[in-house]
């Protein structure tokens, strides 16, 4: 794994940080080791809540864009190229030393080849299926490579790099979108709402009092609200999957993740579910699409007292359900 590799390079002296100044870490996840490295100097850069709240509780420096000034920087990889690029162009705008530790199947092994053609890079090392290098670039050397934070699109939507269904609506929203009731009233929450795609159709029925966007990638919630120019829309940083309300929703609307690496996590969108059945007022429905491989009936049978399925399309499968089990029909209601 990328954290005992960069561990083993740095403690082995085959990579090395300066001897003073702070170290951006960017985009690390929850669990990654980091014991290898000065914690006094750590500052960690990572917008998604779980994680970043994961390192808070650790003790340790977390922030949602880069620190201003540091000395070096360590670039684990995401999965995604242009988030990788512009986390490295990143890295490299103050000139300092960058470290890019990444998997083979994460792209590191053409980030390399490209990084080589701009800069002096260490021998690398390799581990774990996967490689660490080092190197210090010199001023803009980089900076083709920057993206905003949030972007627009051709197709008109503003997203960002990295985001899921980062390059237009995602089908299985579109699919949700257009299950959606002719008719939907009162509150409404959209969990793991992304960049407001299924919030966007929501909103489009007057009836709808509030929708709560609630997201744990910070940069995908700063896209939405350039996306919803609404003001019953309100914007939420959390984990979905613990997150809780004190109201109770009418409607939650969600196309579950299931990926928090590139292996299938059904647990994650059970987790979604649970979420739901724990936020919704004891009439209230939940509107879910998943693709079709993907296990939920019996976790939605088991949290809702009625269960149905819609047309769905070859690929997707859309779900209704009500009546979530335990819920008090005198629950409090904001």
């Amino acid at each position: 794994m990328s954290d005992s590799r960069l561990t083993f390079a740095l403690r082995s002296g085959a990579l090395h940080l300066p001897p003073s100044g702070a170290v951006a870490v960017f985009r690390p996840r929850a669990g990654a080791d980091l014991s290898a490295l000065p914690r006094e100097r750590v500052e960690i850069v990572q917008g998604n809540r779980a994680d970043h709240d994961a390192w808070v509780r650790q003790g340790y420096r977390v922030h949602v864009s880069a620190p201003e000034d540091f000395a070096a920087a360590i670039v684990l990889l995401p999965r995604a190229k242009a988030e990788a690029r512009a986390l490295i162009a990143e890295a490299a705008g103050q000139g300092g030393t960058v470290i890019v530790d990444g998997q083979k199947n994460d792209g590191v092994d053409s980030l390399l080849r490209e990084i080589r053609k701009r800069a002096e890079v260490s021998d690398p090392v390799a581990k774990a299926h996967g490689k660490a290098f080092q190197f210090r670039p010199a001023p803009g050397t980089f900076a083709d490579w920057a993206r905003p934070s949030v972007e627009r699109r051709e197709n008109g939507w503003v997203t960002a790099p990295g985001l899921f269904s980062a390059d237009g609506p995602d089908p299985a929203s579109v699919a949700l979108a257009r299950a959606l009731p002719e008719k939907m009233v009162g509150r409404v929450a959209d969990l793991g709402a992304g960049w407001g795609y299924l919030s966007f159709h929501v909103l489009e029925h007057p009836e709808v009092r509030e929708c709560v966007l609630v997201e744990a990638e910070h940069a995908a919630l700063e896209a939405a609200r350039q996306n919803l120019r609404d003001e019953r829309a309100r914007f939420l940083w959390a984990d979905a999957t613990v997150w809780n309300d004190e109201g109770g929703f009418d409607h939650i609307v969600m196309n579950p993740p299931f990926h928090a690496t590139r292996a299938a996590e059904p647990a994650l969108g059970v987790a979604f579910i649970a979420a739901a059945a724990r936020n919704l007022a004891p009439q209230g429905r939940l509107w879910l699409v998943a693709n079709r491989h993907l296990p939920y009936e019996a976790p939605l049978a088991a949290a809702f007292a009625e269960l149905r399925e819609l047309d769905g399309t070859p690929g997707f499968k859309i779900f209704a359900a009500r009546h979530p089990r335990g819920r008090s029909v005198g629950r409090k209601r904001r």
